[in-house]
C-alpha cells in the first residue's frame, strides 16, 4: 500500500475524529443549557407553587380572627359527636355510594409526636370537647373518585379498575418530604396542619397524574389543587375555664401559638398513596368504616417528578 494511501486514510480519520469530538461537545453544551433552564423553570415553578400555598395558609390562619370562633356558638360539627362515660365518640352514618378518595398517608413515625404535642396543650381545656385525629390514619387527602357532593357510581369492577389504575400512578410518583409550615385553627374548630413540599412529587402533579387517570371523577374536586394539608384535632364545645367573649379569640391564638412554637418545621417523609371507600361520611376523620388500599411510590418516572 502507498504511503499517499496511508496519509490519505490518517486524514480521513482525523477529521472523522474531530467531527465527533465536536458534535460530543456541542450535544454537551446544548444538553448544559437545556438542564440550567430546566432547573431555572423548575426553581421559578417550586416558588411560585410554595407561594400559592402560603397565600392559601394565610388565608385560614386570618379565618378565626374574621370569623370568630363559630364552634363555641353551636355553628360547627358537634352533631358528629356524642359524650359517652366520659369518652367523645364519632356519631357515624353511612355514606352511599361510598366516598372513593385518594390520601397520601402519614407514618405513625411523625403521626404519634404530632398528637402528642397536639394532646399536651389542647386536652387540658378541653376534655370531652375535642377529639383527635386517629394517629394511625394522617393523611393529606388528595383526589376524589367520588364525594358526598358529587356521587359517581361503581360496580365492584369499575372499582378495581381504578385501584389498578392509581397503582400505577403511584408507581411513577416520588416520596415527597413535606415540612410543617404552621398549624391553624379554624373558625369552626377545626385543627390544621399547613405543609410545604422541599422535594419529591408535588401535590399539583399528583393531583394531575390521577385526574387524567380517573376521568370519570367530579370536575370540581373538595380542595385546591395546590393545599397539603392534614386534620389534627377537631373542637365542637367551649373549653373549661371561664372566658369573656372577647377574650376567646387571642386565647385560642395563644394555644395555636404554643403548638406551632413546638411543630413549626417538623419534617416527614410520605411513601405511600392510599386508594379507601369510605362506607361512612367522613370515615376517614371519624374512624368509621372504610376499604383501603395502600400503593408505594415507586419513582419510576424520576425525569416526570420535578417538585414543583
Amino acid at each position: 500500500m502507498g504511503k499517499g494511501c496511508i496519509d490519505d486514510r490518517r486524514h480521513r480519520w482525523k477529521s472523522t475524529s474531530l467531527i465527533w469530538i465536536l458534535t460530543t461537545f456541542l450535544i454537551y453544551l446544548v444538553l448544559r443549557v437545556l438542564l440550567s433552564s430546566s432547573k431555572s423553570l423548575i426553581d421559578s415553578l417550586s416558588t411560585s407553587i410554595s407561594d400559592r400555598r402560603t397565600a392559601l395558609y394565610d388565608m385560614l390562619s386570618s379565618d378565626l380572627v374574621k370569623n370568630g370562633p363559630v364552634f363555641l356558638r353551636g355553628k360547627t360539627s358537634q352533631y358528629i359527636f356524642d359524650v359517652r362515660d366520659g369518652v367523645v365518640t364519632p356519631l357515624l352514618k353511612g355514606s352511599y355510594p361510598p366516598v372513593r378518595a385518594n390520601i397520601l398517608y402519614i407514618s405513625s413515625k411523625y403521626s404519634i409526636p404530632i398528637s402528642h404535642v397536639i394532646k399536651d396543650i389542647f386536652l387540658p381545656d378541653f376534655d370531652q370537647v375535642i377529639w383527635f385525629q386517629n394517629t394511625t390514619l394522617y393523611h393529606f387527602s388528595m383526589f376524589h373518585a367520588s364525594h358526598n357532593v358529587t356521587s359517581v357510581f361503581a360496580t365492584d369492577i369499575e372499582i378495581e379498575a381504578e385501584v389498578n389504575t392509581v397503582k400505577s400512578v403511584a408507581d411513577g410518583l416520588c416520596p415527597l418530604k413535606a415540612v410543617l409550615d404552621r398549624v391553624v385553627l379554624t373558625s369552626s374548630g377545626v385543627l390544621l396542619g399547613c405543609w410545604q413540599v422541599s422535594s419529591g412529587s408535588d401535590p399539583l402533579l399528583i393531583r394531575t397524574k390521577l385526574k387524567e387517570a380517573l376521568p370519570r371523577a367530579p370536575d370540581k374536586q373538595v380542595y385546591d389543587p395546590v393545599i397539603l394539608h392534614s386534620t389534627f384535632a377537631r373542637i365542637f364545645g367551649h373549653p373549661n375555664i371561664q372566658l369573656k367573649e372577647q377574650d376567646e379569640v387571642n386565647y385560642l391564638q395563644d394555644l395555636v401559638s404554643h403548638v406551632n412554637n413546638k411543630l413549626r418545621g417538623f419534617q416527614a417523609t410520605i411513601n405511600e398513596l392510599w386508594y379507601v371507600e369510605e362506607f361512612d361520611v367522613l370515615a376517614l376523620a371519624l374512624d368509621g368504616k372504610m376499604k383501603i388500599r395502600k400503593c408505594h411510590l415507586g419513582c419510576s418516572s424520576k425525569l416526570l417528578n420535578v417538585t414543583l
